[in-house]
């Protein structure tokens, strides 16, 4: 007996049938079961048991009859059977969005706020989904983008770069925030003058925002001068509730620090900024990261 004869080629396609017909007793019922026609369950049959050399079935009142050798190798193949439909169920569930891995990086005007709030969402109805996430540098997030070890990027004062696709979720301007018993709390906006006037809390120049609050006090002619300077719009905002003077912050960040000791307004001249996601180049978007997307769009959009 030669090596084919002892390991025969069984394909998954013909146990399928054979498991099929074991479960009915015809095989018109098995082709029905199968969305497939009848003689290709037969042709199937009969292919199987020339490979295996035993008798599966025989005729008995127009219906086909397992035969002994049948039922013991039923046995040992239901397990494949089993694993057959986990498979297909799960490759369902990555189709559909419901099942896989995602990794999310962000820096933290979004990472610490609306980020959460969409993923919360997403979660919700995908309990077969993992996440890894993680709030880094904005020279972090990029890199990890780049490289592929993060499906998705979030940022904000981003509007291009020639590494990897920036989509502009939504664009706003830089606020202000204040205490609520500060001397310049109760103005309708607050201008370059009136944080010189009172001293206030700055963004470092190596943070984006940091440099486009530099050059609107440039474009007002003024120094920037800051009393206290903090790399993170959301320590300046802490500290501004602390009581410590106005800063000037991205909205989300401002919108998540949001209580009754301190007022948001309006900051002239204005800083726009945008809201924006990073995604890899040449690769595209899984159903699971279209789903993200979507409940993140959905936050960003109630959050201004």
């Amino acid at each position: 007996m030669n090596e084919a004869e002892q390991k025969p080629d069984i394909s998954l396609r013909l146990l399928e049938i054979f498991g099929a017909m074991m479960r009915c007793e015809t095989t018109v019922e098995a082709a029905e079961q199968l969305g497939i026609s009848q003689p290709a369950v037969s042709n199937g049959i009969r292919q199987l048991e020339n490979q295996l050399g035993v008798t599966l079935f025989e005729r008995l009142h127009r219906r086909l009859q397992p035969t002994e050798e049948a039922l013991l190798l039923f046995e040992d193949v239901r397990p494949v059977f089993s694993m057959l439909r986990s498979f297909s169920t799960r490759a369902r569930a990555i189709r559909h969005g419901l099942s896989g891995r995602l990794r999310v990086m962000s820096t933290p005007p979004l990472g610490n706020t609306v980020a959460p709030v969409a993923l919360a969402r997403f979660l919700k109805e995908r309990p077969d989904v993992s996440v890894s996430y993680d709030v880094r540098r904005l020279e972090h997030v990029i890199e990890a983008v780049q490289n592929g070890s993060a499906d998705i990027g979030l940022a904000v004062a981003l509007d291009r770069h020639p590494s990897v696709n920036i989509e502009i979720l939504s664009r706003t301007h830089m606020v202000a925030v204040v205490p609520k018993d500060h001397p310049i709390a109760a103005q309708r906006e607050i201008a370059v003058s009136d944080l010189l006037a009172r001293g206030f809390i700055g963004l470092e120049a190596e943070s984006r925002m940091g440099q486009l609050l530099r050059d609107a006090f440039e474009r007002d002619g003024a120094a920037y001068d800051p009393r206290v300077e903090v790399r993170y719009c959301a320590t300046a905002a802490v500290l501004a509730n602390a009581g410590v003077g106005a800063a000037v912050v991205d909205p989300y960040s401002a919108a998540y620090q949001a209580n009754d000791g301190l007022v948001q307004l309006p900051f002239q001249p204005p800083c726009e900024i945008t809201a924006v996601l990073i995604t890899r180049k040449g690769v595209p978007r899984s159903r699971l990261l279209h789903g993200f997307i979507a409940e993140l769009k959905r936050a960003v959009a109630d959050a201004l």
